[in-house]
């Protein structure tokens, strides 16, 4: 699943950010790499931007951006509190 159709409230864990652009760069200098803890947080009312939670901070993403970050949803809590 895409970041960007992950739920507000909902976990996951990265799995893979797609490219080898400036902007896939930009996204694993942001904290969103393989294995992190992310929860969407928030959508600005016409979707975009997004807000997540990632390393212990929030993080704004564009819609195009989130769907290029590659998530395993979490069927139970983790316990990593990054």
């Amino acid at each position: 699943m895409q970041l960007d159709r992950l739920p507000v409230g909902a976990s996951g864990r990265v799995r893979s950010v797609a490219g080898a652009d400036e902007l896939a760069c930009r996204l694993l200098e942001m904290g969103l790499t393989p294995g992190t803890a992310v929860t969407m947080v928030g959508r600005a009312p016409l979707g975009d931007p997004l807000e997540v939670e990632v390393r212990g901070y929030r993080l704004s993403v564009r819609r195009s951006e989130a769907a290029r970050v590659e998530v395993d949803t979490a069927s139970e809590p983790t316990s990593d509190t990054r």
